[in-house]
């Protein structure tokens, strides 16, 4: 028990101080979860949380401590393990525990490396200096991450800063508790002014950081002025998609990241895959929803919802349209590089896996109904598949039908999906006003959808190599619509995205490639019937990479590709008429690498924005401080007020003859009113008789006034507090007495 009272004595800290700690722990969890698998990321993630609350909750010294933590270790790798299907317990005892141990490599150093630091951290950062040595550290090396890796990161630096303070902060109370026993004492009786005080100040630096101007930096950080030192290429992205490659001028080809658009790129040429289908098409990849100002965010994890894919089963097409006018197109795809790619790619929507590497059963696919996307599992530590067929059930768009449909009746009085209506809080007003401005002559959304096509393929200009120096807005579609006027896919299939979503139209954006060109070697994979094509191969490169719209026409036409890139044809089938052979799509020019712009610095600190409800909680607190600060303050405005009315400052005698009216004036509204006839003296006299319980309170105040009004010379500056106190006292009596 003396261990336990000796533990509960400092818990208040050991619990802030843990819990800033793993707030900041899972920050780099954040980072790392696109690289490790999901498994690896909740072992991490549920250790550091574990291990914490462990330290805080058993109150035991340190040898004790540290068992149960061992044995709460065993049971996470155990339990994550399990769940994941990593280990699977169905046979005896000692079966299970073979095959468990067998299966904690590499887990269980993941679970180890994590209690070590989090030991290290509890143990080492123990005093202010230290705390802002470890900060510091932090923020330089998410920073030096975020600015050299695919990352954007700027809002765990954001959750750092915020752990970080509010350690500090626990920290110099702690300090004072220790130095000043009776003080702390005194400020426990009312917490709520530490609170406050602590909420202003978080309030204070949020409200400034976001109204912060943007300036550019002043001098060159030392990797840029190398590099330029060095002649070599500086990227002024790490995220771009489709054509686009990573960085300004580097190679095309398929993105893993798209919340930095932009840049420039060189073509690459080199083969990605071949595919012999029955009909052309785009091969899709992935598709994204939520627009960031910058890019596509990727989907959280709380929104990763998959389905096993087996093959020769049918997928379930939650976007496809209800109607069943498809045609099937079947797919069978070889890979020509060794890349690994989080999906496989095929004509929308795909309806059926056929074989994956010449096998007829796979374990190794997710799908994606809503997105119909098809996933390829990499924590299942098999190799890419090589070879594989699917099978497409592609809609056959009835143009002539659903393009004289209104808006009720595609959507109907069925509320449509929000993730496909989503606009950041500062998306620009002006393209919002340039969309209705487009479309302002139909009332039809697919003729809407039309007149935004038409209006981004004739009037801006297609390059691999976008002139930067134009751009003056932080957002991406505004800066490619009112300022750069040129770019590539990326540039067109966003701005077709996100106006149609500021006129209530459901769109999304999807990546993958153009049809690549067709294969007429001698071996290609070919066939005729009845002297017509039957089958082609083509074959698809790294410059075929490439990012278009699709929008929703309501359930009963589901998902509509919409290409809006000039130079590009998308290869549709219609159910008005056949659709004629679709030449292919023309290949921009290969353009020389020009002059590399100078790197936009502000893109990535506009991917990061704080949360509305965030920054008007904080202009809430400050409202509410302020007024906290002019209430207690009242008395001292009453009198600058007086002040300016008598061209004077106040004496003390006055303020006490001013608080006297005012104690005069709430004795009144309690029943105790003062006669005309009477003098002050001979109210209190009556008032005394009246309500005895109040008469030692009275005499003091008549006395304050008496000295006041007879002998002004002799009152205390502070006088006029000391009638406020008694005043208050009396108040308080009044309310228990009957007047």
């Amino acid at each position: 028990m003396r261990i336990f009272s000796s533990r509960q004595k400092r818990s208040w800290y050991d619990a802030f101080a843990l819990l800033w700690i793993v707030i900041m722990g899972l920050q780099w969890v954040s980072y790392t979860e696109p690289v490790w698998f999901q498994q690896t990321t909740a072992l991490v993630a549920v250790t550091l949380i574990s291990v914490a609350i462990c330290e805080m909750v058993i109150p035991f010294r340190t040898s004790i401590r540290m068992f149960f933590k061992l044995i709460l270790i065993g049971f996470i790798l155990y339990y994550v393990l399990s769940y994941y299907g990593i280990f699977i317990p169905n046979g005896t005892l000692s079966e299970n525990l073979t095959a468990f141990i067998a299966s904690l490599n590499p887990y269980v150093w993941f679970a180890i490396c994590t209690w070590v630091m989090m030991e290290c951290i509890i143990r080492l950062i123990t005093d202010a200096r230290k705390v802002l040595m470890f900060l510091g550290l932090n923020i330089v090396a998410l920073g030096i991450l975020d600015s050299f890796t695919p990352a954007v990161l700027w809002k765990e630096v954001a959750w750092t800063v915020f752990a970080g303070m509010a350690w500090l902060v626990c920290l110099h109370l702690r300090s004072f508790q220790v130095k000043y026993p009776l003080g702390w004492k005194r400020l426990r009786r009312n917490p709520f002014k530490i609170v406050a005080n602590v909420i202003v100040i978080f309030s204070l630096i949020i409200v400034a950081g976001v109204n912060m101007p943007i300036v550019p930096p002043i001098l060159t950080d030392p990797y840029t002025a190398w590099v330029k030192y060095r002649g070599d290429i500086i990227p002024t992205n790490f995220s771009s998609t489709g054509e686009n490659g990573n960085f300004t001028n580097s190679e095309s080809g398929y993105s893993r990241e798209d919340n930095q658009l932009g840049g420039g790129f060189n073509y690459d040429y080199s083969p990605v895959m071949s595919i012999n289908t029955t009909d052309r098409s785009y091969w899709r990849g992935e598709t994204r929803d939520e627009y960031s100002g910058t890019g596509w965010q990727e989907p959280s994890s709380s929104r990763r919802s998959f389905d096993d894919a087996d093959l020769r089963s049918e997928l379930n097409n939650d976007g496809a349209a209800t109607r069943g006018n498809t045609k099937e197109v079947t797919q069978s795809v070889t890979m020509l590089n060794d890349k690994v790619y989080p999906v496989l790619f095929g004509a929308y929507a795909i309806n059926e896996v056929v074989s994956v590497d010449g096998e007829s059963e796979a374990n190794t696919l997710l799908w994606k109904s809503e997105q119909a996307e098809l996933h390829w599992d990499g924590s299942r530590d098999t190799p890419f598949p090589k070879t594989y067929t699917i099978q497409s059930e592609v809609p056959l768009i009835p143009v002539d039908t659903i393009k004289a449909k209104t808006y009720e009746e595609l959507y109907g009085t069925d509320e449509v999906n929000s993730d496909y209506l989503q606009i950041p809080n500062r998306f620009p007003e002006r393209v919002t006003e340039l969309a209705k401005e487009i479309t302002a002559t139909s009332e039809y959304p697919y003729e809407k959808v039309s007149l935004l096509q038409n209006y981004l393929t004739t009037n801006f200009s297609y390059t691999n190599n976008p002139d930067l120096s134009l751009k003056q807005s932080n957002d991406f579609v505004d800066s490619f619509l009112f300022e750069i006027k040129e770019g590539y896919c990326d540039y067109f299939s966003t701005s077709l995205v996100m106006m149609a979503r500021s006129l209530d139209i459901p769109a999304r954006w999807v990546k993958g490639y153009a049809p690549g060109q067709a294969d007429f070697a001698e071996d290609a994979a070919f066939s005729q019937i009845n002297g017509e094509m039957s089958s082609m191969s083509y074959v698809v490169t790294n410059a075929d990479a490439h990012s278009w719209a699709e929008v929703y026409f309501g359930e009963e036409y589901g998902w509509v590709p919409v290409e809006a890139t000039p130079g590009f044809n998308m290869p549709l089938l219609t159910s008005a008429e056949d659709a004629d052979p679709e030449e292919t799509p023309e290949e921009e020019e290969e353009v020389q690498p020009e002059e590399t712009p100078e790197p936009i610095t502000d893109e990535k600190d506009a991917a990061f924005t704080v949360s509305p409800i965030i920054g008007w909680t904080a202009v809430s607190v400050l409202i509410l401080w302020a007024g906290y600060i002019i209430w207690r303050n009242r008395y001292m405005l009453h009198f600058y007020v007086l002040r300016l009315r008598l061209g004077k400052p106040l004496t003390p005698d006055q303020k006490v003859v001013v608080e006297t009216e005012r104690w005069i004036r709430m004795v009144r509204r309690k029943g105790l009113r003062r006669e005309q006839h009477e003098t002050l003296r001979e109210s209190i006299a009556r008032w005394e008789q009246e309500v005895p319980v109040v008469a030692a309170e009275l005499s003091e105040l008549l006395r304050q006034f008496e000295m006041a009004r007879y002998s002004p010379d002799h009152v205390q500056e502070n006088a006029w507090q000391e009638v406020q106190d008694i005043a208050g006292q009396m108040k308080k009596r009044l309310k228990s007495a009957r007047v």
